[in-house]
């Protein structure tokens, strides 16, 4: 059984409810559509693996004051420059602020109790009205939010551990589209750069030209599989695209020759490595997915460099969901 330490507690992980999507209809400030919101959350169908997970729904549950800002400071472009039609759009940036502080304010473990709504089955909702429920349903964004939950055991007591994320892969690409389009048009103002180096730069931010030819040149196979087919090969950034100056941009020391499936997981911090290259899987992925992908702790990679790994340990600060 898998061990987490939070606040300074070990807790045992039971399992994990990964990626439950916000939908429109729960949020209450950031609405896209007309209805006027709804409490109740959508945790999936009446069956076995719903039902056992979340037991008789009448558990501690928390949220950490940690996560909430994290979640916020991920989400804050969306705020600042959103790229869904909102219907409140132009007060998203002074309602990120205000947001902001107000997560400051809490304390650092916030628990509250949830029960499950009184739906008609097949459909399974919960329900809280706790504080911090409703603080989660003004700080989501529909579609690109979701929530993840962890079930943990400490000293014979079951309890969940809830947190929010953000994912722009919605939106079409791992960073938010304001990022890129302003480092892209960085770059292309930029007349420091050369034509033909502008053009490298922006090929690299999909794995192509320069920076693809130098690290299939240094690592011709999967760090993982071995797999040495290059057309399943995939030139994964460690340090994001949108993240790394210039130099860092086309540098084949800032990534991983992966096939699909891996660097996925490590485009969006499902897994990473230490310094010494053996896989690090985040808890967020439940035990019955990293089965099912065969992510055992026993995978490791040789990350051949210093350099590399001090790559690596920016994705494991900054991207990996530990």
């Amino acid at each position: 059984m898998a061990n987490i330490r939070i606040a300074g507690k070990d807790y045992n992980i039971i399992d994990a409810k990964e990626y439950m999507t916000i939908p429109d209809c729960f949020v209450l400030k950031n609405k896209i559509g007309d209805g006027h919101g709804e409490a109740k959350f959508y945790i999936g169908n009446e069956n076995g693996e719903t039902l056992g997970f979340f037991d008789d729904f009448d558990r501690k549950c928390f949220f950490l004051k940690e996560d909430i800002v994290r979640y916020l400071s991920d989400a804050k472009n969306e705020y600042l420059k959103p790229e869904q039609e909102y219907k409140d759009k132009d007060d998203l940036p002074a309602l990120w602020t205000d947001l902001m502080s107000e997560a400051e304010s809490l304390s650092r473990e916030i628990v509250f109790n949830i029960y499950r709504s009184n739906v008609e089955p097949p459909r399974v909702y919960i329900n809280s009205e706790a504080d911090i429920y409703k603080f989660l349903r003004k700080i989501a964004l529909p579609n690109i939010s979701y929530l993840s939950v962890l079930k943990l055991s400490l000293n014979g007591e079951m309890l969940y551990y809830f947190k929010p994320f953000i994912d722009y892969y919605y939106l079409g690409e791992v960073s938010h589209p304001s990022l890129i389009k302003e480092e892209e048009e960085e770059i292309r103002d930029d007349s420091s750069i050369p034509a033909i180096e502008k053009e490298q730069l922006t090929k690299a931010r999909i794995g192509q030209g320069k920076y693809r030819d130098d690290l299939l040149c240094e690592i011709p196979y999967c760090m993982v599989t071995k797999v040495t087919e290059e057309r399943l090969l995939i030139a994964s950034h460690i340090k994001p695209w949108v993240d790394a100056d210039y130099s860092e941009k086309l540098d084949s020391k800032n990534g991983l020759t992966l096939t699909p499936t891996y660097d996925k997981l490590f485009d969006r911090g499902f897994i990473s490595f230490d310094d010494n290259g053996r896989i690090m899987i985040s808890p967020w992925l439940s035990p019955m997915n990293q089965r099912k992908l065969g992510l055992t702790p026993a995978i490791a990679i040789d990350l051949v460099d210093a350099k590399r790994r001090g790559f690596m340990q920016y994705h494991r600060e900054h991207i990996f969901k530990g």
